[in-house]
C-alpha cells in the first residue's frame, strides 16, 4: 500500500466549523448496538476527520450511512472488519487499513487473521462463511456484483438484512478508500506508531 501526500490538508480541531461537531454525532445512530471500546491508546483519526471538516454537510450525510455500518449493522463487528480490511487491501488504502486494524483487534481478530485478509479468500484458515465474505468483497470491487456461487454460500448462512449490510459495507468503504487515496490523507502519528500487521 502506498502513502499519499495531502491534497486537502486536514484542519486542526480548533478550526473545525461547529457543523462538523454536529456531523460527528451522526456516527452514533439511536439504534447503535455495537459499542466502540474506549481506550486511551485508541487512534483519534484527526487527519481524516480534519479533512472531512472541510465539508461538514457532506460529512454529516456520509456519517449517517457510515454510523449504521459501524454501530447498527446486522453483521458482527468481526465480519464488518473482515470486509473493510479486504477493501483496504484491494484498494491499497493505507489509512483505511491502519485505522481498521485497530478496530479489527477490538472485534477480536488476531494478528495472523488480520495479516491473512490481505491474501484474500484463498488463504488457509477461513471458515466457509468468512471465505465467502472475502470472495464477495473481491467480486464486488471487481465486477460490482456477488457471483452466484458466492451468493449461495452467503445466503445459506446470512439473512436478508445481513446480505444487504454486507454489500453496503463494502460500498461504504470503497468510498472511504477513494476519498483517502484521492485526498492524500496521511497516517496520523498515533497510527504510525502501531504495528500494521
Amino acid at each position: 500500500m502506498t502513502q499519499n501526500r495531502p491534497r486537502l490538508p486536514p484542519l486542526p480541531p480548533e478550526r473545525w466549523p461547529k457543523e462538523m461537531r454536529q456531523a460527528m454525532g451522526a456516527l452514533r445512530p439511536p439504534n447503535a448496538d455495537q459499542a466502540t471500546p474506549r481506550r486511551e491508546d485508541r487512534p483519534k483519526g484527526l487527519n481524516i476527520l480534519g479533512t472531512l471538516a472541510r465539508h461538514p454537510e457532506l460529512t454529516r450525510a456520509f456519517f449517517t450511512f457510515n454510523g449504521h455500518v459501524l454501530s447498527a449493522s446486522t453483521l458482527s463487528a468481526r465480519h464488518r472488519e473482515l470486509l473493510v480490511l479486504r477493501v483496504a487491501a484491494l484498494r491499497g488504502a493505507t489509512y483505511e487499513w491502519a485505522q481498521h486494524v485497530v478496530m479489527a483487534e477490538d472485534a477480536g481478530l488476531a494478528g495472523d487473521e488480520v495479516a491473512r485478509i490481505a491474501h484474500g479468500p484463498d488463504a488457509p484458515g477461513w471458515s466457509t462463511l468468512e471465505r465467502a465474505m472475502l470472495a464477495a468483497v473481491d467480486e464486488l470491487v471487481t465486477d460490482a456484483t456477488v457471483a452466484d456461487a458466492t451468493w449461495g454460500v452467503l445466503a445459506g448462512e446470512l439473512d436478508d438484512q445481513q446480505l444487504m449490510d454486507l454489500v453496503f459495507t463494502v460500498g461504504a468503504y470503497e468510498v472511504v478508500a477513494m476519498a483517502c487515496r484521492s485526498f492524500g490523507i496521511e497516517l496520523d502519528d498515533d497510527l504510525r506508531k502501531r504495528p500494521s500487521h
